[in-house]
C-alpha cells in the first residue's frame, strides 16, 4: 500500500475517534430523561358537575285515612276487601245491631215513663193553681207541684237525649267510607269481635289517590343546608332498577331526629305516579339535585384528599438541602415553623363570602414532582369538584394517590 493512502487511513481513523468521542461528551451533557412518576394522577378538564344529596326514603299516599269504628260489637257483614276502589259513604262492614236495637227500645220506654209523668205533674200543678185561687191550699204545696213539673220535663229531656246517643251509637255500628280511595290494608274479618272501649281500633286504611305520591324521607344535618322548596330529585326503587322516577321537594320539616346523636331532618318530595307503577310501603333512594355547572374546570374528589406521606416529604428535604433551595409547603407538612394560619389557609378557613374554600392540591411539573398548588373549590361530588381559581389549567395533572411500592422478587 502507498504511504500516502496509509497516512489518510490513519487520519480517517483519528478523525472518527474523535468525533465518538465527543458524541459521548455532548450526549453526558444532555439533561438526564425524565424520572417516572411515582403518583397516581389524573387531568384537570372541563365538564359539568352535579351536586347532589342522597337520602333514602319511604313511598307513601299523599292521604292516608284510618277507618276506626267508636262502638264495639261483633262483625256481621264485611262488604270491602284489599284494593278495592270505595266511594264516599259506601258501607264497609256492620256489626251486630243486636244490642243496639235492644238499647233503643229501653231507652224509649224510659222517654214514654218521662212523658207519662210530665203529664201527671202538668194535671197537679193546673189542679193546685185553681185551688190556690179559692185559698183550698197553700202557695208551698203549688210550688212543690211546680217542681215536680219542671222535674218531668228534664227526665224527658234526659230520655230523649239518650235515645239520640242509643241511635248514633246505632247508627256507627255500620261503617262507612269517609273518602274516595282505594282500600290498602284490612285488619279485621267477618265474625270477629271490635272492641273499641279504651282506643278506636283502625279496621281499614284508605288511600285517597294513588296517583300522586309522597316520599318521606331523612336528610342529615350536614346536607339541609342546600335544601329548598322546589329542588329536583330523581331516585330508584328495588321494583324497578333499570328505572329512575322524578320527584321535586315539597317541604323541610324543622322538627329535628336524634338518634345516637345523629342529627337528621325529615323532608317531604312529591312524585306523580299516574301509571301507579309505585306501591305505598316501597323504599325509594333519592338524589336531590342541589347544585348544577356545565363545562367549568374540574379535577377528581380524590385530590383534595391526597398528602404527602412522612418518607415524601424528607426525600424532598433532602433534595432541597443538596440544592440549597427549601420549600416552604414540605417544611410545614413536615412540622416545622409553621405560620399563623391565614383566612384561606385550609379547608377549615373560608373567605369574607363564605362561598368558596381554599384546599391545597398537587400537581405534576415538567420532571414528575407533585406540586404543592393553593386552589379554591365550588360545587363537589363524589367523582369531581369545581375549580374556581388558583394556578391550574386545562390539561395539568393532579395528584389523586401514590403509587405503591414495587416488591422485591423473592
Amino acid at each position: 500500500m502507498p504511504l500516502f493512502t496509509k497516512r489518510r487511513a490513519a487520519v480517517l481513523l483519528v478523525l472518527l475517534v474523535a468525533g465518538g468521542a465527543g458524541a459521548a461528551w455532548m450526549q453526558s451533557k444532555k439533561e438526564p430523561a425524565i424520572p417516572e412518576a411515582r403518583f397516581q394522577s389524573a387531568v384537570a378538564d372541563k365538564g359539568t358537575i352535579t351536586q347532589t344529596v342522597t337520602a333514602t326514603g319511604t313511598i307513601n299516599p299523599v292521604a292516608l285515612i284510618n277507618v276506626g269504628s267508636q262502638v264495639s260489637g261483633t262483625v256481621v257483614e264485611l262488604k270491602a276487601d284489599f284494593n278495592d276502589h270505595v266511594k264516599k259513604g259506601q258501607v264497609l262492614l256492620k256489626l251486630d245491631p243486636t244490642i243496639f236495637n235492644a238499647q233503643i227500645r229501653q231507652v224509649e220506654a224510659g222517654l214514654a215513663s218521662a212523658q207519662a209523668s210530665m203529664r201527671l205533674a202538668q194535671a197537679n200543678y193546673e189542679r193546685n193553681q185553681r185551688l190556690v185561687a179559692q185559698n183550698y191550699i197553700s202557695s208551698l204545696t203549688l210550688d212543690q207541684s211546680r217542681r215536680e213539673l219542671d222535674v218531668a220535663k228534664a227526665n224527658i229531656k234526659l230520655s230523649e237525649a239518650q235515645l239520640a246517643r242509643a241511635q248514633a251509637d246505632l247508627d256507627n255500628s255500620v261503617i262507612r267510607a269517609p273518602i274516595d280511595g282505594v282500600i290498602i290494608k284490612r285488619t279485621i274479618d267477618l265474625g270477629q269481635t271490635v272492641a273499641a272501649s279504651f282506643t278506636t281500633p283502625n279496621l281499614f286504611q284508605i288511600a285517597k289517590d294513588l296517583t300522586k305520591m309522597q316520599i318521606d324521607t331523612s336528610v342529615s344535618e350536614a346536607d339541609v343546608g342546600a335544601l329548598k322548596d322546589g329542588t329536583p330529585a330523581r331516585f330508584v326503587v328495588d321494583a324497578y332498577p333499570d328505572r329512575e322516577f322524578d320527584a321535586s321537594m315539597r317541604q323541610f320539616r324543622l322538627a329535628a331526629n336524634v338518634v345516637q346523636n345523629v342529627v337528621t331532618y325529615n323532608v317531604v318530595l312529591d312524585v306523580e305516579n299516574k301509571d301507579e307503577l309505585l306501591k305505598p310501603g316501597m323504599t325509594a333512594q333519592v338524589r336531590l339535585v342541589t347544585g348544577n355547572r356545565p363545562d367549568v374546570l374540574r379535577i377528581p374528589t380524590a385530590a383534595l384528599r391526597f398528602r404527602l406521606s412522612d418518607e415524601e416529604i424528607e426525600r424532598r428535604q433532602k433534595k432541597d438541602k443538596k440544592d440549597k433551595k427549601g420549600d416552604k409547603d414540605d417544611k410545614e407538612q413536615a412540622g416545622t415553623t409553621v405560620p399563623a394560619p391565614g383566612p384561606e389557609d385550609d379547608v377549615a378557613f373560608r373567605n369574607k363570602s363564605e362561598t368558596t374554600r381554599v384546599f391545597k392540591i398537587y400537581k405534576l411539573d415538567d420532571k414528575n414532582e407533585a406540586k404543592p398548588v393553593d386552589v379554591k373549590i365550588g360545587l363537589s361530588n363524589f367523582r369531581f369538584t369545581e375549580v374556581l381559581s388558583g394556578d391550574l389549567k386545562v390539561g395539568d395533572k393532579v395528584v389523586t394517590r401514590a403509587k405503591s411500592a414495587p416488591k422485591n422478587d423473592l
